[in-house]
């Protein structure tokens, strides 16, 4: 019997009761406390990285497009490799692959920290990205595999907590870093972290491989997907970038991609042992689950790239003082996390779900609002409303994509939550950083002219109008006053808000479509079937 016909319908029952822990190896506790030290580790890289970035861009010289790489050649590796490593993870076991995740990841951390130029930046980024890929869906897998079905919950909560705790301390960690030390060392902190989950996954950690678990691998499959993804990722970043979402390239490389994921459906349907077996999907809650961590993170990663340029640009906030006035995002996450987790275990995911995409979309809609002057009191009140709104939906959708898969595919269920992340994360950073450039040059030169400014704008404005950072040298300029400089600084600032704001109410929008996604979500069939809350 194939591996599809099995799993005609998914899941096909209740998981296993976990084998009782002996001693350290296997316990639960201790192995969500090692994971949770390897997440921590990539929770950290994201929100230090996105302290860094004005710094980067300055040391470096590096555009626009150069610090959005940054971010997207991450996410590009990720988006390809996630689903592939998760499929490594259930067939060698995920501990192997979550420690090699680890050393790789804080290996490649340090090799960033020593590079010289941007080129070199982007590419270890890449590298950084293969290596997350293999740790993150090994880290879920290990907790599927450890926990209980009715304490899941409750361990993915905190696992929610341990990220919103992390992103909590990267902006200060990273603000002291870079303000104190150098923008490196922001990359260098992740060979100690990278140490200490290294020794102590070794110790704690047990290998699980269910009994049908793969062995062997879909080869083709692998192929036909990760250029499916390659192509699509790669074919939304350049469409924002400088192609545009009319250019022959953008439609070559997005329409390569639909025809490459038919070709990889038609193939799974004949492999003998799929990559991803398609009946998955005919969990409409894992399927609606996968969706809604593709709509949430196009609205939170995408609209949090402009945030550390808003702080530090338009409000002249060292990066310390810009990760203080971050923390009501990430702490209420670290607040909010394990209740979620106690909410979705008593309720069932989708009332929780609903009502965190509401509070995001709200949050978005606020943070469109802001401007100039806007006072820290007010940003706070949208930062915590929208860490408020994230907590349920990380700690919810990942149960629901996760417990209703069967247990020797919850390596290709995390990697299936792991890849929606990062492809929206893809696309809200491709997209509304297209929406953002389009309104700064839609803009810019008007704003010039209503100022009062003579003549056209000089060369590289406009582009610090994207950033909100006005060039130091433009003080030095020959005729320069220092009134013509803060009326500069003023139509810089005030484009730049103008393009942030849009690009938040795009956000918003998304955040709305992705509530009602949530009503589609319910509780892990396997949950159900341990007993694990209410159905329904």
């Amino acid at each position: 019997m194939t591996a599809q016909t099995t799993l005609d319908k998914v899941p096909p029952g209740p998981d296993p009761v976990p084998e009782k822990a002996k001693g350290l190896r296997g316990h639960p506790w201790l192995t969500l406390f090692a994971v949770a030290i390897g997440v921590m580790m990539v929770a950290l890289d994201g929100t230090i990285v996105a302290i860094a970035n004005p710094a980067i861009q300055k040391d470096l010289g590096a555009s626009l497009a150069d610090v959005q790489w940054i971010t997207n050649g991450y996410l590009l590796a990720l988006a390809v490799a996630l689903i592939t490593a998760g499929k490594l993870g259930d067939r060698f076991g995920h501990r192997q692959t979550f420690l090699i995740g680890i050393a790789g990841f804080a290996a490649s951390s340090a090799a960033i920290g020593f590079s010289k130029e941007i080129g070199l930046v982007i590419a270890f980024r890449v590298l950084q990205g293969l290596f997350g890929a293999l740790l993150m869906p090994a880290a879920l897998g290990l907790l599927r595999a450890t926990f209980p079905a009715e304490k899941l919950n409750m361990a993915i909560g905190i696992w929610g907590m341990v990220i919103g705790a992390s992103t909590a301390g990267g902006p200060i960690v990273g603000g002291l870093l870079v303000e104190h030390v150098s923008w490196q060392s922001v990359f260098f902190i992740n060979v100690p972290v990278g140490v200490l989950a290294l020794a102590f996954g070794l110790v704690v950690l047990r290998d699980h491989r269910a009994q049908n678990a793969p062995r062997s691998f879909d080869i083709p499959g692998i192929v036909l997907l990760s250029a499916a993804m390659g192509s699509l990722v790669y074919g939304l970043i350049k469409a924002g970038e400088s192609w545009g979402w009319g250019g022959a390239n953008t439609w070559l490389c997005v329409g390569g991609s639909v025809v490459l994921f038919v070709v990889f459906a038609v193939w799974e349907t004949k492999a003998k042992e799929p990559l991803i077996p398609l009946a998955m999907f005919r969990s409409v809650p894992l399927s609606a689950g996968v969706v809604l961590m593709v709509l949430m993170a196009f609205a939170f990663m995408g609209g949090l790239f402009f945030v550390t340029f808003y702080l530090q640009g338009v409000h002249g906030l060292s990066p310390v003082d810009s990760g203080l006035h971050l923390l009501p995002l990430t702490g209420m996450m670290i607040v909010a996390s394990p209740l979620a987790g106690a909410l979705i275990t008593k309720f069932g995911p989708r009332v929780p779900l609903v009502g965190g995409m509401v509070c995001t979309a709200v949050a978005m809609f606020g943070m469109s609002q802001l401007d100039v002057g806007t006072g820290t009191l007010t940003m706070s009140l949208w930062f915590g409303l929208l860490g408020l709104g994230l907590a349920p939906v990380m700690v919810g959708a990942t149960e629901v994509i996760v417990g209703n898969a069967p247990l020797e595919l919850s390596g290709v269920a995390g990697g299936l939550q792991q890849a929606g992340m990062q492809v929206g994360g893809a696309l809200g950073t491709a997209v509304l950083g297209a929406v953002m450039s389009s309104r700064v040059g839609a803009e810019f030169g008007g704003n010039w002219k209503d100022a009062g400014l003579p003549g056209t704008p000089p060369a590289g404005l406009e582009q610090a109008a994207e950033f909100g950072m006005v060039p130091a040298e433009a003080a030095k300029a020959p005729g320069m006053t220092p009134e013509g400089f803060k009326v500069i600084t003023t139509v810089i600032h005030d484009t730049f808000v103008s393009g942030m704001g849009f690009a938040f109410t795009i956000a918003g929008g998304v955040a709305v479509v992705a509530a009602l996604v949530a009503f589609l979500t319910k509780r892990g069939a396997n949950a159900d079937a341990a007993g694990g809350g209410v159905h329904i």
